[in-house]
């Protein structure tokens, strides 16, 4: 099941929504590195995520992500580069079977951006999380979390709800794939939408490749 600890075997959350209940084994510091590129009319933005997970043991841990590099073309030819914001999480997992678990996130965005990439102010976030092997091939993760933003337009909400769910199966050997809808909501601007495919190539149990799709 996807809740079996298997030696050294990584736990990977990119490029999905949504995160699973399950921490990385504990004592083993993971990295995840990527590249995003996203376009929006003229607008367009690449940059560099990661995150580092650590697990102390099997119910509490810690992650620590952000941008590497940022380079953002606005819709109107304004370029911005370099690191973008910092986010710390710290994850607690409750673990119910072999096959169910919930778990807490508690997480800051912090602002270390400049103001021409990110918002230039602190973000706080909660996150709760379902997460259940449906059968020996598919899993679950559904996420529900609660955002409070730093910095808000005129007439906007200052509180953000995401929802996501993400399937996950396993296809042919060392393949398998992921489907997810996810979305948010908050007053005063539009909602979001999306839905999101990807593959994963695991070369061994300590490395996973991610193609994303949204």
């Amino acid at each position: 099941t996807a809740f079996a600890e298997e030696d050294g075997a990584v736990t990977p959350y990119l490029p999905s929504v949504s995160n699973s209940a399950q921490l990385p084994l504990a004592g083993q510091l993971e990295l995840e590195l990527g590249g995003l590129s996203a376009k929006t009319g003229n607008a367009r933005r690449n940059s560099l995520p990661y995150l580092f997970k650590l697990a102390f043991n099997q119910e509490w841990g810690v992650l620590v992500g952000g941008e590497a590099y940022v380079s953002e073309r606005e819709e109107f030819g304004n370029v911005g580069r370099g690191i973008g914001d910092t986010s710390v999480v710290l994850k607690h997992a409750f673990l119910i079977d072999d096959a169910t678990a919930y778990g807490l996130e508690f997480g800051a965005k912090l602002a270390t951006a400049k103001d021409t990439i990110g918002s230039g102010k602190t973000d706080y976030a909660l996150n709760g999380i379902f997460s259940k092997d449906i059968n020996t091939r598919l899993h679950m993760d559904a996420n529900l979390n609660f955002t409070r933003m730093g910095a808000i337009d005129v007439g906007a909400a200052r509180t953000q709800t995401g929802l996501s769910t993400s399937f996950f199966t396993p296809l042919a050997d060392r393949w398998s794939a992921t489907a997810e809808l996810a979305g948010t909501r908050r007053g005063g601007t539009p909602d979001t939408a999306q839905f999101l495919t990807a593959l994963t190539y695991n070369p061994s149990k300590r490395l996973a490749i991610d193609f994303g799709m949204v």
